[in-house]
């Protein structure tokens, strides 16, 4: 009964940071979606294939270098101030500068709003993951997380279906009124984490550092393992929609079959976010990890290997490997805050987020540059679909204990 009672209070929170998850999936991928259409209306003129790499690789660069600054920067506010204060300036922050996406007048200042947005995005993920996995029960935490998770995909749906509503790239920005609604809400209406507070005390003395022995190894793992999957993440995410384009005849303008494909991406996502919790609970997290790594790379062999002209069959393929990689966030989302103790989690969550984001923003920006040299999208995705190999060798070699068995003295409760 006490745990029902806590859920049911958790629940509006819980549905407020599912939102906040939600369209930050979509502002993640919005501008990806729209980049064949919105590049040459910006520069004034048609753009071939380097071209829209080139300058596509910058945008998307920026707002994954946002994304690490606030995931890390951020994550170490709210372990100060709280996670509610900090989580609702990260909604704003996301939505105010999707909005202003509307008014842009050239691409140097589209790549200004896409850092600032990503900032938000960071900080966002961050502290509804750190916040859920605090308020929520333990006994069906996991479940709770992996449903979290699923926000994010669901948001990619959002973008799909925008981009088939909104053949005006600029009408789709206007989303970002709604971020900036949410935001008022969550700091008026939602309690701050009971955990936080009762850790509070201790960070008013020496603050305990996550590079101390205690916590260096889950650390570093934690780190490896999911910036490795960011990187093949991101660099397929990011340029899918271009990817997709790349396969259509010359003169189509594509708009159907990018917003089914990012669609789709976004749906075999949540079912694999809302059975990641049940799997973590079945197999434990580790493996259920490997499982959806080794899932990742030969789904990305399929679809990149066998596919050199758009067919129908291109949907079910992406499917497939979204669906690995919804089992994949929701694992890691449920596996990484309940590693570190409360008054470091949102600082040691934000650093295995986001440090990798250096290295992802890296990999994306030379998915661009490395079209040529690869001879396409598809085999420049194909090269750090490998990315997944790594992610699946460091879990196999991490034997640090699931969450279910840290001791007591990292106040899990």
């Amino acid at each position: 009964m006490q745990a029902f009672s806590l859920k049911n209070k958790a629940f509006p929170a819980f549905v407020l940071c599912m939102l906040s998850y939600l369209l930050a999936g979509t502002v993640a991928t919005l501008m990806s979606t729209y980049l064949p259409v919105a590049i040459p209306e910006l520069l004034g003129k048609s753009v071939d294939e380097a071209q829209l790499g080139q300058i596509g690789a910058y945008l998307n660069t920026a707002f994954l270098v946002g994304w690490m600054l606030g995931g890390l920067c951020l994550g170490m506010v709210g372990d100060k101030i709280g996670r509610i204060k900090t989580l609702a300036f990260s909604i704003f922050v996301y939505g105010f500068f999707t909005l202003l996406t509307v008014f842009v007048i050239n691409w140097e200042t589209l790549l200004f709003y896409r850092f600032l947005a990503g900032i938000g995005v960071g900080g966002v993920l961050v502290f509804s993951t750190v916040y859920i996995s605090e308020i929520w029960p333990e006994s069906t935490r996991p479940i709770a997380l992996g449903i979290l998770a699923v926000s994010f995909p669901i948001g990619i749906v959002l973008t799909g279906s925008l981009n088939i509503v909104f053949a005006y790239w600029r009408s789709a920005f206007w989303l970002g009124f709604i971020p900036m609604f949410l935001a008022v809400v969550t700091l008026m209406f939602i309690p701050e984490s009971e955990q936080w507070h009762q850790a509070k005390p201790k960070q008013m003395g020496l603050q305990e550092s996550i590079f101390s022995a205690p916590h260096k190894k889950r650390l570093i793992a934690g780190s490896l393992v999911f910036g490795s999957v960011l990187i093949g993440l991101w660099a397929i995410f990011s340029w899918f929609p271009t990817w997709i384009q790349s396969l259509l005849g010359a003169g189509v303008d594509g708009q159907q079959e990018r917003g089914l494909s990012m669609m789709l991406l976004g749906l075999g996502g949540i079912t694999g976010g809302f059975f990641s919790g049940f799997l973590i609970k079945k197999l434990g997290s580790r493996h259920t990890l490997m499982f959806t790594f080794a899932g990742c790379f030969l789904a990305c062999c399929l679809l990149f290997l066998t596919n050199v002209r758009f067919t129908p069959i291109i949907y079910f393929e992406t499917a497939l490997l979204s669906l690995f990689f919804g089992i994949s966030q929701g694992a890691l989302s449920s596996y990484i805050p309940e590693l570190f103790p409360i008054n470091i989690r949102a600082t040691a969550t934000g650093f295995c987020f986001n440090i990798g984001r250096f290295f992802t923003a890296t990999a994306v920006f030379f998915v661009g540059s490395l079209v040529s040299f690869f001879g396409g999208f598809g085999n420049a995705l194909l090269f750090f679909s490998i990315t997944f190999l790594v992610a699946l060798l460091v879990a196999f070699n991490d034997r640090a204990p699931e969450p279910e068995s840290v001791p007591s003295s990292s106040c899990l409760k």
